[in-house]
């Protein structure tokens, strides 16, 4: 079955991490300091990032370099 294009345009905590070549443990260190990607936590407890969200913070840490 096909992902919706809105479940293309969310990633896992996994897929998140693979994509900025972090550690599982450095994404959490970043969200308890309030440096991470803004979050969606789904009723199950998993969490979620919005690819625009993503992109949104990787400009924010551009302009801030």
């Amino acid at each position: 079955m096909p992902k919706s294009s809105a479940a293309r345009s969310m990633l896992t905590v996994p897929e998140l991490c693979e994509e900025l070549e972090i550690s599982r443990s450095t994404f959490y260190d970043w969200r308890q300091k309030h440096r991470a990607p803004r979050c969606i936590k789904l009723p199950n407890g998993e969490l979620r990032i919005r690819r625009a969200d993503l992109d949104d913070w990787l400009d924010d840490c551009e302009d801030a370099a």
